[in-house]
């Protein structure tokens, strides 16, 4: 049983930084990619960054190209996600996922196939 727990997210004003963490547990946590997704309320979950297994290839929306870097450990099965030059758009429930393959690396919803519970971030303007 996979278990994905993300770990923090708050409140941060604009223009500040915050780093996500998500430590997965239950399988070969080195040969699936991961991703982290983020959704707001009344829309729907919108892709963020993707890492491949090994860490040496990562890609990112548009929207946080630049600004969000997203990193693994893999000694401690564990996803990162830093975020610098926060904007109130930021703003969401961010969720890492965990690849539904081996050796595979995707950046939509069905490439992945266990979820974390979600952290809140919230940027003041």
């Amino acid at each position: 049983q996979v278990q994905l727990v993300e770990s923090g997210g708050g409140l941060v004003q604009a223009g500040g930084s915050m780093r996500l963490s998500c430590a997965a547990s239950g399988r070969a946590f080195s040969t699936y990619a991961m991703g982290w997704f983020r959704q707001v309320p009344g829309e729907e979950r919108e892709f963020v960054a993707t890492i491949s297994w090994s860490g040496g290839n990562t890609h990112y929306a548009d929207s946080v190209q630049g600004r969000f870097t997203i990193s693994r450990d893999n000694a401690k099965n564990t996803v990162y996600l830093q975020m610098n030059s926060l904007k109130p758009e930021d703003t969401a429930v961010y969720y890492c996922a965990e690849g539904k393959r081996s050796y595979y690396m995707g950046d939509g919803e069905l490439d992945y196939d266990y979820w974390g519970q979600g952290t809140q971030v919230t940027v003041s303007s």
